[in-house]
């Protein structure tokens, strides 16, 4: 007796009707075409080493679900005691150790939580820059709220550097709650329609907030480099832009810095539907050198510079949950694979890179410079002095 035609039509309905589920409570469809149509890599030239750019950006945010002044110390302090042990043994390609770049809240400034970064970032372990969560608010709050701060991180810390060319204080950006430029669909964690002029009027010289999914606040652009421009009449300006290449120039109001995002195909929901690959680094979802190697293999890049490969990968440092894979031996495994398999001096060197440096780098390719990006850490932006204490 041949089966029911039941037996062959009902797992297929059941696993369609899954994934659109999937899809939709995960915002997935806001960027799977961009995912399918691909477009962003491109081959390394032939015989040219290819050079990883490893950039690490943290939500760093002692006061997470409102604790007490002894669990936030206690949170900083684990940091600036661990850290450095992590760090001792690893070296990149320029004989430079990890540098973790803590993008610290506005809303959340204590002195002696900077303080302590600082002596991290003295040692060359770390960089400081800005991180806010705000909401409802107005073009007159957000530029108090980010002039008020970056003169608290300037004056009392010397944590921010200043161009070069004109004195103004730069820094780069990460929007709390993923909401830049007012993209939350339900309008909520932002307010501010015209909130990259903002950004780039008050000083910030890139977002590194992407990528956000599976929040709904995800671009339909994904694994990019490239500038948004602004209208301060909508919501969201950065969900397209023009890609940041070699010969070309500063166009719109930001550069927007992505990070990875696909789908982990070696990890399945119900042994079927791949889970979302965002870049996150956390004990739910470690840094694997399966992992590793998706993250290099998706090849964010400047246009026209193929074999400077930038994997910029996004953590929330101060998560007790979270700690001991970030400090650990996991995080320990995650550097010493990247040392040993992209870092043979011919096929592959590894950078370890603040955002800064990151974005110093892209706009030295941006202006044709080409070989060793370790060169150009400090192409547009110098590291801050960071006060000593």
């Amino acid at each position: 007796m041949s089966p029911s035609p039941w037996f062959f039509i009902a797992p297929i309905t059941v696993g369609l009707a899954y994934s659109i589920i999937l899809i939709r409570r995960r915002n997935v469809a806001g960027w799977l075409l961009g995912y399918l149509r691909g477009g962003w890599r491109a081959p390394a030239p032939t015989g040219v080493t290819k050079h990883l750019l490893f950039c690490f950006v943290d939500h760093f945010e002692p006061g997470w679900a409102n604790p007490d002044p002894a669990t936030e110390h206690a949170r900083v302090a684990r940091w600036r005691m661990d850290y450095p042990k992590l760090c001792e043994n690893h070296r990149d390609a320029d004989g430079r150790p990890p540098v973790h770049s803590f993008f610290f809240p506005e809303e959340e400034y204590r002195p002696e939580h900077i303080d302590a970064l600082v002596e991290l970032c003295r040692m060359g372990l770390g960089e400081i820059e800005i991180h806010l969560h705000h909401d409802n608010d107005t073009d007159a709050g957000l530029r108090e709220k980010l002039r008020r701060f970056t003169r608290l991180l300037t004056d009392r810390h010397d944590a921010l550097p200043r161009d070069p060319q004109t004195g103004q204080l730069r820094w780069g950006f990460i929007h709390g709650n993923w909401a830049l430029d007012n993209s939350h669909p339900n309008g909520t964690g932002c307010g501010v329609n015209n909130e990259l002029i903002i950004l780039r009027e008050e000083g910030c010289y890139a977002d590194f907030t992407l990528p956000a999914a599976p929040d709904p606040c995800q671009t339909s652009t994904i694994n990019r480099i490239y500038y948004a421009t602004d209208d301060p009449r909508q919501p969201k300006s950065h969900d397209r832009g023009e890609r940041v290449r070699v010969g070309g120039h500063a166009v719109g109001d930001l550069m927007i810095i992505q990070g990875p995002l696909g789908f982990r195909w070696s990890s399945r929901k119900a042994g079927i539907f791949p889970r979302i690959e965002n870049g996150d680094v956390r004990t739910s979802c470690p840094p694997s050198e399966d992992r590793i190697d998706a993250w290099v293999r998706t090849g964010i890049h400047v246009q026209g510079r193929p074999e400077w490969i930038v994997v910029k990968v996004h953590t929330h440092g101060t998560q007790e949950r979270d700690t001991d894979t970030l400090l650990g031996p996991l995080m320990d495994g995650a550097f010493r694979y990247l040392e040993s398999r992209y870092n043979d001096g011919r096929e592959w060197k590894l950078h370890y890179v603040s955002a800064r440096e990151t974005y110093n780098i892209v706009k030295a390719a941006e202006a044709g410079l080409d070989g060793d990006p370790g060169r150009y850490r400090d192409y547009a932006i110098p590291r801050p002095r960071y006060a000593a204490r």
